[in-house]
């Protein structure tokens, strides 16, 4: 390809991204809101930009074949600073994909956009938005709007739904969820290579036997994950405590997100948790 856009270059799994994207494209465009970033791919370029404002963000994606869209607050936060990020720049990476004639959007989702659907329900992309959080509904925004400009504007969209996308998995939840990060480029790379997608939902997760989900309706984009998170339970499963059956935490997709207050970060209850008196 030409050129390809990464938003939320900066963090975490943008981070993974980069290197790999760069050897799919010709240019590689990388933006956050971050000033500056290190160590680029010698094809890759920086440009920072605040997802939220519209004329910073198009003339990113000038000549652009495909947009991956990663940039936004990773947690849950206060209505108005996920407002901004996580719904307006969703707006705007579409909108300004419509007006610069870029083919796709590679959409980083979450299962929070579904996190309140009980684990005894083995989700495959069919269910009903089930938000636990604003960062999930924010979720469920951008999928719809995805699904509205390929509709409506002919924009192809593959919408990602990550479940726990870290280096090994950290805990029992973490057995069902778990996506790494080889398998999180693998998803990607699907996303890109695909001949077509339309709108489409894959979940991003490895090939766990305890998966909660199926991508069976998502076998066209070629996603095969490789990675097993079973090889980590004889290690994590004599430690973690019993689950309980009346906790929305245990009981739903969302795990912590599902109980977590309206606007309070959920990651920092978890880090609060892990915390040894």
């Amino acid at each position: 390809m030409k050129k390809i856009v990464l938003t939320g270059a900066a963090g975490n799994l943008g981070g993974v991204l980069r290197a790999p994207l760069a050897q799919m494209c010709e240019v590689l465009i990388s933006t956050d809101i971050a000033p500056a970033l290190d160590g680029c791919q010698p094809n890759e370029t920086y440009m920072p930009a605040d997802l939220g404002q519209l004329d910073q963000v198009e003339p990113l994606l000038e000549g652009a074949d495909m947009v991956v869209h990663f940039g936004a607050i990773g947690d849950e936060a206060p209505w108005d600073e996920i407002l901004n990020s996580n719904i307006v720049g969703a707006y705007t990476v579409w909108e300004a994909a419509y007006r610069q004639g870029v083919r796709r959007v590679v959409y980083a989702s979450s299962i929070h956009a579904v996190g309140m659907h009980a684990k005894t329900e083995n989700l495959d992309g069919t269910e009903r938005h089930r938000p636990d959080t604003y960062y999930g509904l924010a979720k469920c925004f951008a999928e719809d709007l995805a699904s509205l400009y390929w509709d409506k504007r002919g924009i192809e969209s593959v919408c990602m739904r990550i479940l726990s996308c870290q280096p090994e998995p950290a805990n029992a939840r973490a057995l069902g969820s778990w996506l790494s990060y080889p398998d999180l480029i693998r998803m990607v790379q699907a996303a890109i290579t695909s001949p077509t997608t339309g709108f489409s939902i894959v979940w991003g997760v490895s090939n766990n036997d305890r998966a909660p989900v199926s991508n069976a309706r998502a076998s066209f984009l070629g996603y095969r994950p490789q990675d097993n998170a079973e090889s980590y339970a004889p290690d994590i499963l004599p430690n973690a405590a019993p689950m309980d059956p009346q906790n929305p935490e245990d009981m739903c997709h969302g795990g912590p997100f599902a109980v977590v207050p309206l606007g309070e970060s959920g990651v920092a209850m978890i880090k609060a948790r892990s915390v040894k008196p």
